[in-house]
């Protein structure tokens, strides 16, 4: 029964804020993002958002040519064995 009785405790302690203090980055993000460098901001973030941003285009063109082929294929008469 005691330890029911502690139950409330940890659990304020647990989630005190008084644990970590975390810093607000938002407004150094704003200051790049806001920047104005002819930059499109989807890329503005770095050399990760080039590379994601190359490989998503490298995925979408790929996809819509496979897709296409298949279409063209389907579509062409084929001759019975």
């Amino acid at each position: 029964m005691n330890q029911l009785l502690k139950v409330p405790v940890l659990a304020i302690r647990a989630f005190s804020s008084s644990a970590r203090q975390l810093r607000n980055k938002v407004p150094e993000a704003q200051k790049i993002f806001q920047e104005d460098n002819g930059l499109p901001v989807h890329i503005k973030g770095g050399t990760f958002d080039v590379v994601l941003y190359r490989a998503t285009m490298t995925l979408t063109l790929g996809g819509s040519c496979y897709s296409l082929y298949w279409l063209l294929f389907a579509s062409m008469p084929h001759r019975k064995a």
